[in-house]
């Protein structure tokens, strides 16, 4: 049996993954009515949703620098309440130009609590002695899935956006409280010990990080996608209704909580690659069903696969960056998990401008030629034995 105080620990960092999760997906799965309340287009909506990716891009460096200057369990908990608090401030913005304001906020909240959340799951990840990596990534999609439920049902009984996100923002404070006491203090490093870590072999680090970052990125740039444009899409292209589409995003959710719950399990069983493989296909066979039929059962089972694929790609990618040669673990994980989060923040804002232009059908092909690349890059790195 675990150590108790271990026990405690994961239960705390598994906390702060789902209150992100579900949050994030509470006033995701209301974009739509966000959208009209504004009176944006698809082109200007990518523009707001470009300020959370340029938040978070702002962020991530300087919340790793931070993290490990003076422990990521300090930070984590500063960011984790400014994250919390960002969320009605989205709701009760008055034009275009301050949700933007917010939005940014929002990027730059939710970046820094990414990186730290998954310094401090690595750090139990080790202690614990085995691969739970994925479990931590299933807390967070059972929180995104039961975020999206809930802004579907406070959707279907009309309440107020501005009352609907306040109230959840505020809630979400509790649990990190107590979350917040239970951390592993991380290990400290003077400015000079970085410095020389960047130093060592630049070339070899960013050859070795370079398949992992395209893996995350464009895993990631699916998961973008589908939180911020898969209501939308149900809603515009498939022609469903806002309560309908809102449970579009919830299908996505419950998949990839389904395949983080059993992915340590099948890590084990088949192998990181082989896994990983399976789950490109899915994600590629899942979306290219959903853009090619366009119906609401067609796009139901298309958004499940894609949910399902691409559930332990990122929970694998950031584990195996944690635990690199010649890299050390803070460098590795922090590298991954930055590039893959510019997927997920960039993503979405790249596909309303290819939306407006083009059409959503075809802004989401983008992401299916993602797929197929990390299918490729996989294939790769398989061959070379780099996992």
């Amino acid at each position: 049996m675990k150590n108790k105080n271990l026990l405690v620990n994961r239960i705390a960092v598994s906390t702060f993954f789902f209150v992100n999760g579900f949050l994030y997906a509470n006033w995701t799965a209301r974009l739509p009515e966000l959208q009209r309340f504004f009176g944006l287009n698809n082109a200007q909506l990518g523009t707001v949703l470009f300020c959370i990716a340029l938040g978070s891009m702002v962020s991530m460096p300087f919340a790793g620098w931070l993290g490990s200057r003076f422990g990521s369990e300090k930070i984590l908990k500063i960011v984790a309440i400014l994250f919390c608090l960002s969320i009605p401030m989205v709701a009760i913005s008055q034009n275009e130009w301050i949700i933007r304001l917010c939005f940014f906020f929002l990027g730059a909240a939710s970046g820094s609590m990414d990186v730290t959340m998954n310094g401090q799951a690595v750090l139990v990840e080790r202690l614990w002695g085995k691969i739970i990596f994925s479990s931590f990534h299933a807390i967070f999609s059972i929180g995104m899935a039961l975020g999206a439920a809930a802004g579907g049902i406070f959707s279907s009984f009309e309440v107020r956006l501005q009352a609907h996100l306040f109230v959840i923002g505020l809630l979400g404070i509790l649990p990190i409280l107590w979350a917040s006491t239970q951390l592993i203090k991380d290990q400290k490093h003077e400015p000079e010990t970085l410095k020389s870590n960047v130093k060592t072999d630049n070339f070899l680090a960013f050859k070795t990080i370079l398949p992992f970052g395209i893996l995350a990125f464009c895993c990631m740039t699916g998961e973008g996608a589908m939180v911020d444009w898969s209501a939308i899409f149900m809603n515009t292209v498939v022609g469903q209704s806002e309560v309908i589409s809102a449970w579009a995003f919830g299908i996505f959710g419950v998949s990839m909580t389904i395949g983080r719950i059993f992915g340590d399990f099948f890590t084990l069983k088949l192998g990181k690659q082989k896994l990983m493989l399976i789950d490109a296909l899915l994600a590629i066979v899942g979306l290219a069903m959903a853009l090619t039929f366009v119906s609401l059962w067609s796009t139901f089972v298309g958004f499940f696969l894609v949910g399902l694929g691409l559930s332990t790609i990122v929970p694998i990618v950031f584990s195996s960056a944690g635990n690199l040669k010649n890299i050390s673990p803070s460098a590795g994980i922090s590298m991954a998990t930055s590039i893959g989060y510019a997927g997920f923040f960039i993503g979405p804002p790249a596909i309303g401008f290819l939306a407006e232009t083009f059409g959503l059908r075809v802004g989401l092909g983008f992401v299916l030629g993602l797929f197929l690349l990390m299918a490729i890059v996989l294939l790769t790195i398989s061959n070379k034995n780099k996992i």
